[in-house]
């Protein structure tokens, strides 16, 4: 099965996790945070880093919670402005190993929400890219931006059919005007 590159990996040896814990502190370098921007749709993404508590899970499972901060470039869906933002958030991930299914090549996880880790890996950077993927607003506002502003504005600069209904076009197509 072929794999794509990550564009923020942080590979964590499961072996290498003490019984009592661990704290990780990781971040994206310049071109991963590049690449993340490109991965979300993004204008640009300026810094990224997370602190993961990472603890042992049901025998040889693992559990990451973890907290991230975000510093993007997001465009705003009202007026196409590009603005800076800080994004930042928690989130709590299990892990389990991957077991084959009676030799066929399909992975089982015993745990419903548990993911699955091959090979004693698991990526603390995808992690994180994951979450912050979840908690990222598909339809982005710059603050005190308003559609009503929009509106005014086209108003104002005496755009024709501004005034006019959006569904205007569709009347004079059933009308057969158009």
């Amino acid at each position: 099965m072929y794999h794509l590159p990550l564009e923020f990996s942080r590979p964590l040896d499961v072996t290498r996790v003490p019984v009592q814990g661990c704290t990780e502190k990781i971040s994206a370098e310049p071109e991963e945070c590049a690449a993340l921007a490109a991965r979300f749709g993004l204008p640009a993404i300026h810094g990224l880093g997370a602190e993961l508590q990472i603890s042992r899970w049901r025998g040889e499972g693992l559990k990451i919670k973890g907290r991230f901060t975000l510093d993007l470039e997001q465009t705003c869906v009202v007026s196409l402005d590009i603005f800076r933002s800080t994004l930042a958030d928690m989130f709590e991930t299990y892990f389990l190993p991957a077991k084959a299914a009676d030799g066929a090549d399909e992975v089982t996880i015993e745990e419903g929400d548990a993911e699955p880790f091959e090979n004693g890996i698991i990526d603390m950077g995808e992690v994180v890219a994951e979450a912050v993927g979840l908690v990222l607003d598909p339809y982005p506002k710059k603050p005190g931006v308003t559609f009503a502003d929009i509106v005014e504005d086209d108003e104002a600069s005496g755009k024709e059919g501004a005034r006019s209904s959006p569904f205007a076009g569709l009347g004079r197509l059933k009308e057969g005007k158009g």
